[in-house]
């Protein structure tokens, strides 16, 4: 009689912790999400990613303590498409954005449903900085008015070209530096981590998702050198056998690399390391010029402006301990369009539909993935010979230069530098990727496509803009 008691008593014991066990993971709170994507950073730019001359001590050990990436492809091979499909989850051939150029129609609007927008409903504090592209201010695409909560940096393409800029675009408003451009006090890149680190500290109870959109390791422009890389100091390449570009931008990236740390350490000092998802990546390729002086892509071919590999493949690192294993390699395809649907799993949101995104999530956990995509599609160009195609399906990569040109086709398996053209060999695959370009490739009431062919929209100054 009393063991039956005490068997009883057992079994209500531990059927209680057992409730208090699930009540405490449903009362823990949501995964903080930071996501950092810089600019013009190349493939092979990472000491992790095989690169000997710059040194990235930090992103580096991100990768030891975290998972990296092997075939992970941005939205575009240019800024403000590949930052549009992030924000939507929309590869940019269903999106306004499929250039830099013009501005305006590639804005987003109203219709449109972002990452940030998502996140906020789902009671995440959302906050970004560095270059936006996406909005100038009092536009409906300005990041206020997309779900971000706070937004520090450049909101226009071509101001975030400057690194000793006036002003900065801050919330609604502006930081006036006045006279910065002629002194060069006030480095912009150092201005815009020091809010992104504000913002941690002031969002450290939870949950927040944080966007760094870094402007390193960019080229400024400068009227005398369009060209020239700006930053107040080349150490610690100062004396290197290098050509000044090469010791400044080797210089941006190790200081990227640094101001990373700084944001990992942050993490690490509020205790929130093991409850947030932090994912380093790049939003195309590298400029042309350094990518040749520093092997920035490796293997592949192609610089930013191209949809070969080296155009839209990117580094990209995911930490966050206890779910993600240390120390892994995946060679299993990611994409910008896949973050709002894998950011909106982590929260426990729902995900817009219609979108062309697939949550990485357990990829991320080092399982294998229960869909993945059928294919890649690119495109880029506001102009009939300009407009180029990409479409990635298993092993082959196809790519078209000019809306009148013929389709390259290449096996990436075999041939990942995609030297070796082997369209007139498999013309039963080149027709399939032919029909691919030909329905991914969404006409757009802001960029349609039936016009772009007719020989695009004519190139527009910002007259908002003011340098």
């Amino acid at each position: 009689m009393h063991l039956s008691i005490l068997q009883a008593f057992a079994g209500v014991l531990l059927a209680l912790c057992a409730g208090l066990g699930v009540l405490r993971a449903e009362s823990s709170p949501p995964p903080n999400i930071i996501f950092i994507m810089v600019d013009d950073l190349g493939y092979a730019d990472l000491g992790s990613y095989g690169q000997t001359e710059i040194q990235t001590p930090h992103l580096d050990a991100l990768a030891a303590q975290g998972m990296r990436f092997t075939q992970a492809y941005a939205g575009s091979c240019v800024c403000t498409p590949s930052r549009s499909v992030v924000m939507t989850g929309r590869h940019n051939g269903r999106s306004p954005a499929r250039d830099n150029v013009p501005h305006y129609p590639s804005y987003l609007d109203d219709e449109d449903v972002t990452v940030a927008e998502v996140l906020r409903e789902a009671g995440y504090r959302t906050g970004g900085v560095g270059k936006w592209s996406l909005g100038d201010p009092g536009t409906v695409g300005a990041p206020t008015r997309q779900g971000f909560d706070m937004w520090f940096g450049y909101l226009n393409q071509d101001h975030a070209h400057y690194y000793y800029p006036e002003y900065l675009d801050d919330n609604e408003g502006r930081f006036e530096m006045p006279g910065n451009s002629k002194t060069q006090a006030i480095y912009s890149h150092d201005v815009i981590v020091d809010r992104s680190l504000e913002f941690i500290r002031e969002s450290a109870d939870g949950p927040f998702f944080f966007y760094g959109a870094f402007t390193l390791p960019h080229f400024s422009s400068k009227e005398e050198d369009p060209t020239e890389l700006a930053i107040p100091s080349n150490e610690p390449y100062g004396d290197r056998d290098w050509s000044p570009a090469m010791k400044n931008y080797a210089a941006m990236v190790t200081m990227l690399d640094r101001d990373v740390g700084r944001i990992v350490s942050l993490v690490e000092e509020l205790g929130l390391t093991e409850n947030t998802l932090i994912i380093f990546t790049s939003d195309n390729g590298p400029w042309g010029p350094i990518a040749e002086a520093f092997d920035s892509n490796g293997p592949l071919r192609g610089v930013k402006r191209d949809l070969y590999e080296g155009g839209i493949r990117v580094p990209f690192v995911a930490q966050w301990p206890e779910v993600i294993p240390a120390g892994g390699v995946s060679h299993r395809i990611v994409t910008a369009w896949d973050m709002l649907p894998t950011f909106a799993e982590v929260a426990g949101a729902k995900a817009p539909d219609g979108i062309d995104g697939i949550s990485i999530l357990e990829l991320l956990k080092n399982r294998a993935p229960t869909r993945e995509h059928r294919y890649l599609y690119f495109d880029f160009g506001h102009t009939r010979e300009a407009y180029q195609q990409a479409v990635r399906l298993g092993d082959w990569k196809a790519v078209r230069r000019g809306a009148d040109a013929a389709i390259e086709l290449y096996n990436l398996a075999a041939d990942v530098g995609e030297q070796t053209d082997l369209a007139a060999e498999f013309p039963e695959v080149v027709a399939e990727m032919d029909s691919i370009m030909a329905s991914a490739a969404e006409p757009h009431p802001r960029y349609p496509v039936g016009e772009l062919y007719q020989g695009g929209p004519i190139w527009q100054k910002d007259e908002h803009w003011q340098p």
